[in-house]
């Protein structure tokens, strides 16, 4: 089972470069990120050509989640719980029903948290809290879980080509770090580290200041794993040669491959 997590930045900007790279890379799974568009606007038809289910959480312009699939989908559940007061589209999560056994599949768009200090940090980590507690109840059902989507967090010095650059940001302050630490300590296995442990493995690269060319880039996408599924990893890697393409998102794919 090939999983893959897509910061598109805009559905309708990218509907042709997404089902260009979809139809390459074949996942089986693909989770995006900043669809930024509400539920039944979504191009829908391409998708479904390609053999794709779908399920999305959208809301106009900004965010929104969605969760393609080859696979048949069951359980799908919208929202991060903890805050019914939250209305921004961020989580979505389902089992996908692989040929050998499901695997459950989180979506995840976590919040910038710019500027700092102020109430969009402060949401930020409140939202890493509600990301703590609900994977501390799916990991109490011992079943694969893999929860891949863009973080908006730098973990290490090494997931940054100009560290020095990031030391005020959202993205890279010691909180943000800490709160994804404790994620890893509940047992995840962040995949990419996991297999390519060396230093320039970057999956963002800003559409200014020529950061593409220069290769200054973070790596700010993650899949990580629980036990159950981190037994079952076979291979991932990053698509990075798509952010060098006509109109190109500022992430690029990154992917797992199952036994699953």
């Amino acid at each position: 089972m090939k999983i893959a997590t897509f910061n598109i930045n805009g559905i309708k900007a990218r509907t042709q470069a997404l089902l260009d790279w979809l139809a390459e890379a074949q996942p089986d799974v693909a989770c995006l990120q900043e669809i930024k568009s509400v539920d039944e606007a979504f191009p829908r038809e391409p998708f479904e050509a390609l053999g794709y289910h779908i399920e999305t959480h959208g809301m106009k312009a900004f965010n929104g989640v969605a969760i393609l699939s080859k696979l048949p989908l069951e359980d799908v559940t919208r929202r991060l719980p903890g805050d019914d007061g939250d209305e921004q589209a961020r989580w979505i999560e389902a089992t996908v029903m692989g040929p050998k056994r499901p695997v459950r599949v989180c979506g995840l768009y976590l919040p910038n948290g710019n500027p700092t200090p102020g109430p969009k940090y402060e949401y930020k980590l409140a939202w890493m809290d509600r990301m703590l507690t609900r994977t501390r109840t799916l990991l109490g059902d011992e079943q694969p879980l893999v929860l891949c989507g863009d973080y908006n967090i730098i973990p290490q010095a090494e997931d940054a080509a100009n560290p020095q650059n990031w030391l005020t940001d959202a993205l890279y302050l010691p909180a943000s770090r800490a709160a994804y630490q404790r994620l890893l300590n509940l047992g995840l296995t962040d995949a990419i580290r996991a297999q390519n442990p060396a230093p320039g493995t970057y999956t963002f690269w800003d559409f200014q200041a020529g950061a593409w060319e220069r290769n200054n880039g973070i790596r700010i996408d993650h899949l990580l794993l629980s036990p159950q599924a981190a037994d079952l990893l076979q291979g991932c890697g990053i698509d990075k040669a798509v952010r060098g393409r006509d109109r190109p998102s500022d992430h690029v794919p990154v992917w797992i491959d199952l036994d699953a």
